[in-house]
């Protein structure tokens, strides 16, 4: 055999071997993120849990059993006694601590609040399916935690919540009180937020992102092309208010994909934040005025609907 070719039979096997390593380590990172804990939020001096907050709040921690395992949740007391329950879920590699920054215009218009870590996040057990089933936790969750006598409840989700919560509400507008939907930051495909998040990261991402996307979807019941995720898709099936909340710079969920998913529902409101990101909306103090004053507006307008 000629020794270029042999030579090129070994760099071809090598550079194989190199992309199947790339992909199964792309899919481990998307399935594992670091987990937001009470150690995690000390060790960078923030509040672990609600009773730790500049105005601390009462809260009762309470575990679900999920889909996966154990699911552990705060339900927290609000202050306005006729206000709906809110129900926040979090983002990919957040837990329910990243509630606590979003919480404060909330407190104020809910009676209750329930924060809780999606599976493979924060204290919760399992792996992330990425939001492709864990809209069924969520539904879990409010069997379990909220009473039917419940006035009315309202879903708030960010980023993967964003569309975890969206998802639940299309498949049980009739069997829960929802009086509507906030999403921020959301999203279409999980491939979007997964390519953008690796390549801030400096990771590489061309041949590697994709096909481990196709892989994860298999892996999830989805198949390679996401078959039922479309968050565009799914708003098209939501009667209910929705405010979707995006800044026009995010660099890892682009905000074409909230006005779509926007234009795609019957009765959706987009506000634009002028130069928000993905993760600065709530710490950067140019955009909380903006967020506050846009939640504030939404759940007052929902609150005075007749019932």
């Amino acid at each position: 055999m000629n020794p270029i070719i042999g030579l090129l039979q070994l760099l071809s096997i090598g550079l194989l071997f190199y992309l199947i390593v790339l992909i199964i380590y792309t899919v481990w990172g998307l399935t594992h993120p670091h987990r937001q804990t009470y150690a995690s939020a000390m060790s960078k001096r923030f509040p672990g849990d609600p009773s730790e907050l500049d105005d601390p709040l009462e809260y009762e921690e309470r575990v679900v059993d999920g889909s996966r395992g154990k699911i552990y949740t705060w339900i927290i007391k609000g202050k306005k006694s006729d206000g709906p329950i809110v129900v926040m879920t979090h983002g990919w590699g957040s837990s329910r601590l990243g509630g606590l920054k979003r919480i404060s215009p909330i407190v104020d218009l809910a009676s209750e609040i329930i924060l809780w870590d999606l599976p493979g996040h924060g204290d919760s057990d399992g792996i992330t399916n990425l939001g492709s089933s864990e809209h069924h936790d969520l539904e879990l969750i409010i069997e379990q935690c909220i009473s039917s006598e419940s006035k009315g409840i309202l879903l708030y989700g960010w980023s993967m919540g964003a569309g975890v919560s969206l998802a639940a509400a299309s498949e049980n507008q009739d069997a829960f009180k929802f009086i509507g939907v906030i999403c921020e930051s959301p999203y279409i495909l999980p491939l979007t937020p997964a390519l953008n998040v690796i390549k801030l990261r400096g990771i590489p991402y061309r041949f590697n992102v994709k096909p481990a996307i196709q892989l994860m979807g298999m892996l999830f019941g989805v198949g390679r092309k996401w078959e039922g995720f479309a968050r565009d898709e799914i708003s098209k099936r939501v009667d209910l208010p929705i405010l979707i909340i995006h800044g026009d710079q995010d660099p890892v969920c682009p905000i074409s994909d909230g006005i779509l998913i926007a234009d795609s529902a019957p009765n959706a409101k987009l506000v634009s934040i002028a130069g928000g990101g993905h993760n600065n909306l709530w710490t950067d103090h140019v955009f909380v005025e903006d967020m506050r004053s846009a939640i504030d507006s939404f759940v007052s307008e929902l609150c005075s609907q007749p019932n």
